[in-house]
């Protein structure tokens, strides 16, 4: 997977209108000629909002956008057979196509149950606050608008192991079940609130042995339907690891096939967090490296006073490289979002910088960067005002460098806190090959980089134009590269 690089084809903001499936199909080939090698969709099922859903808050997975449920047929992004078409499309042009999984809770259910449950300290979810009560739980699920088509499975609370609301006093909290598989919560790896189990709405309980066949039926139901060829697991740190593990294990057997995985286990502040959750699922699948990004909000946020020498300290690529898929941004740090943790504009060309241009890593692009966005804000004027996400100028340049360009021996140059760089002297494979990149977080500066005496007496130039002046390759290999404050530059070798 030399060079690959995925995008993630989606944003929070995009337009609930149906047409991200057809875009995504109008676009396969595009993209495919800038760069991009695999693709991340969103989740493809009916979600409890219909077509205002972005999919995380699921109601049926089996409903991919054909039975008219939750007020809707269609999905905020499209139909099923859109859906198909669009993964058909995507692997036509030569892309890989990963599929969002959401298996931590769902939402939306018919009917209601009486249950038995105890409430639970929020910060402290081993705390239970009460003895166990009834209470009127949504765990029902009958799918009426479906009636059996794909699977009989009835969802009921013996499937869950948490709930937020109480129906019978209209008490919002969090309610433990008493279900036969279990009492409290299940094992997961995270300890923040005590036990991160719960997250949202219904918890699916994998405690319950029915519920895992049915997800491994639905599994294959899925990919026999679509064609995928692998996945983004949501919200892995609230469930038991061990689950997916027998998961990744069962579709992998079934279908021969690698489904290539990456699982978001959001700890920004973690490494370790991250390093355990490799350790316990046995390098089955790779993760996003939030510490990264995180560092890259911080460094957009102090500017000079970061020191650019640390951006990768703590972070799985460091650690990891082989299992780390880095990020600039994702539809959850955008602004408003829970996770909002937004680089800021002038730094995102050097952040896509280190993850593109670099040996290390499965670099991510977000959507927006490619496309821009826009969403709706409201002021300190008490009114609601648009605001525009500007697509980055230089992202397909930067995707053309790591194509081309970005092969052979990396050398560092870290050894300056506002004052970056690298170098990357080509390889044989591929002609042309070989670049010098430079960051500034201050003013404009110069540093002494060794590109390799197969350049000797070359020329450089600065292709994405911060740099006008070009750089004459020495003797014994090196070369006096600039860049402009608070910029990045990356030099390549001038056609002979």
């Amino acid at each position: 997977m030399e060079n690959f690089t995925m995008l993630q084809f989606f944003e929070w903001y995009y337009p609930a209108d149906g047409s991200l499936w057809n875009h995504f199909k109008a676009e396969a080939k595009r993209l495919k000629q800038i760069g991009i090698d695999s693709v991340w969709l969103p989740p493809a099922h009916k979600g409890m909002e219909g077509t205002a859903s972005t999919g995380y808050d699921v109601y049926d997975i089996y409903d991919l956008g054909e039975f008219d449920q939750r007020g809707t047929v269609a999905t905020k992004y499209g139909t099923k057979q859109e859906f198909l078409d669009a993964v058909k499309a995507g692997r036509d042009a030569g892309l890989q196509v990963y599929v969002d999984i959401v298996l931590n809770h769902m939402g939306g259910a018919e009917e209601k149950e009486t249950v038995l449950a105890r409430k639970v300290n929020p910060e402290n979810r081993n705390e239970f606050i009460s003895e166990p009560y009834e209470i009127e739980a949504y765990t029902k699920f009958t799918f009426p608008g479906r009636n059996g088509k794909h699977s009989e499975f009835v969802w009921d609370f013996q499937c869950f192991s948490g709930v937020d609301f109480d129906a019978k006093t209209e008490e919002t909290a969090i309610f433990s079940i008493q279900n036969q598989y279990g009492e409290g919560w299940q094992d997961v790896l995270d300890e923040e609130n005590g036990n991160y189990d719960y997250l949202m709405l219904s918890d699916i309980d994998c405690r319950n042995p029915f519920v895992r066949e049915e997800l491994k039926r639905w599994g294959k139901w899925f990919y026999e339907t679509a064609g995928f060829n692998g996945f983004r697991l949501d919200a892995v740190k609230h469930m038991d690891p061990l689950f997916f593990n027998e998961w990744l294990d069962y579709m992998r057997g079934e279908f021969k096939q690698e489904f290539y995985t990456v699982a978001e286990y959001w700890a920004p502040g973690d490494l370790a967090a991250l390093l355990k959750y490799i350790e316990v699922t046995e390098g089955r699948m790779s993760l996003f490296d939030a510490p990264l990004q995180a560092n890259f909000f911080n460094a957009s946020k102090q500017g000079e006073g970061y020191d650019l020498r640390t951006v990768f300290d703590n972070t799985l690529v460091q650690l990891r490289p082989e299992l780390a898929v880095t990020l600039v941004e994702n539809h959850d740090t955008q602004p408003l979002q829970s996770l909002e943790q937004t680089v800021e504009a002038w730094f995102r060309p050097l952040a896509y910088a280190l993850i593109l241009l670099r040996e290390s890593g499965y670099p991510c692009v977000f959507y927006t960067d490619l496309y821009g966005a826009s969403y709706i804000d409201s002021g300190e004027d008490g009114l609601e005002h648009e605001v525009t996400l500007e697509k980055l100028e230089s992202i397909e340049s930067l995707l053309e460098l790591r194509r081309h360009a970005a092969y052979g021996l990396q050398r560092d140059y870290f050894d300056d806190p506002n004052c970056i760089g690298w170098t990357r002297e080509g390889d044989d494979e591929h002609p042309g090959s070989g670049i010098a990149v430079l960051l500034s977080n201050t003013a404009e500066r110069e540093k002494n980089m060794e590109v390799g005496k197969q350049f000797s007496g070359r020329f450089f130039v600065d292709k994405l134009g911060h740099v006008q002046e070009q750089v004459q390759i020495n003797e014994e290999g090196w070369g006096n590269f600039k860049v402009s404050g608070g910029s990045v530059s990356v030099w390549v070798p001038l056609a002979e």
